[in-house]
């Protein structure tokens, strides 16, 4: 079976959005760090009111959550967007994400115990969009070369379904979008976290702890 291409299933919505005149749609977008949005908000402003969700209970410390929370925030200000963008700064729930994983705690980085922090965090954001009447829901997850979007897009539509509002596809590294978002970390000065958020991630032996969240 032949793999979706998820930026061209984007830009064919985008297109119809484009089209529909009378309507300005409003999205809830997660986003798990300032320099993965970087290039989503750039993209996505030109079409969309979105509001951020700022929604990681993954993160091992407050610290840190503090860190990237503020980071982003200081983004969204200094930068200027075609179309409205506010943020939702949600409290810092690890223990949350501690109860959601367990049990999979020496899965290897990128498999099952990833594809349920993945979940969690995108519920946070389906729920809340239902209840806030947004057109659609997404997350930046999908612009890190190492996160799978075929496993991204699927928890989407799943939740899409459960909560009755649209997801909105996505592949954001497609189209050079992860090197824009290293051009915008540069040019912004964005904090560039070394581990994707949780203790596991963290550790020296794992793959991703290089990549960016």
């Amino acid at each position: 079976m032949n793999k979706v291409n998820y930026q061209k299933e984007l830009e064919k919505l985008i297109k119809s959005i484009s089209e529909t005149t009378d309507k300005q749609y409003k999205l809830l977008l997660h986003a798990c760090c300032a320099p993965c949005s970087s290039y989503c908000l750039e993209y996505l402003s030109e079409y969309f009111d979105i509001t951020v969700l700022f929604y990681n209970p993954n993160i091992d410390t407050d610290e840190e959550y503090e860190k990237r929370a503020e980071e982003l925030k200081r983004f969204i200000k200094e930068k200027e967007f075609p179309k409205h963008v506010d943020i939702i700064d949600m409290d810092h729930e690890p223990q949350v994400f501690y109860d959601a994983v367990k049990g999979y705690e020496h899965y290897e980085e990128g498999a099952d115990r990833c594809f349920i922090c993945y979940r969690l965090r995108m519920e946070m954001a389906a729920k809340l969009a239902a209840e806030g009447r947004y057109d659609y829901f997404c997350t930046t997850l999908s612009i890190s070369p190492l996160k799978d979007a075929e496993a991204i897009n699927s928890i989407g539509h799943e939740l899409a379904e459960q909560y009755n509002v649209s997801w909105l596809p996505s592949d954001f590294k497609k189209n050079n979008g992860y090197l824009r978002s290293i051009e915008l970390s540069k040019e912004y000065d964005l904090y560039r976290q070394n581990y994707c958020g949780c203790i596991f991630s963290k550790k020296k032996e794992s793959p991703f702890s290089d990549c960016i969240d």
